[in-house]
């Protein structure tokens, strides 16, 4: 995993950042969505600086990502009861060879 330089841009300031290259993609996102929730508080104008932006920022997006932690979640594999009782039949098939 090799590291490389990539620039990003926030409230029009660049930042140079080292970051894996399988995750560039990742972070460029990652800063659009921030420099967009920064210009969003900015425009507002209920809070002044740019520390104090970036701050107010940082803490919606933590919200907004521990409030979708607590979310439950979906199960990703739907399996009905025929699919399971199949696997299950073919886990003890396999188990059968083995042991034999």
């Amino acid at each position: 995993m090799s590291n490389e330089t990539v620039f990003v841009k926030i409230l029009d300031k660049e930042y140079q950042v080292a970051c894996p290259r399988e995750e560039r993609a990742a972070l460029q996102e990652s800063a659009e969505l921030l420099d967009e929730r920064m210009r969003m508080i900015k425009r507002s104008g209920s809070v002044i600086g740019l520390e104090r932006i970036a701050v107010m920022a940082a803490l919606n997006l933590s919200h907004e990502l521990l409030q979708a932690k607590r979310q439950p979640r979906q199960p990703e594999l739907d399996l009905d009861k025929n699919e399971l009782q199949r696997l299950h039949e073919k886990i003890d098939r396999s188990l059968e060879k083995f042991e034999q």
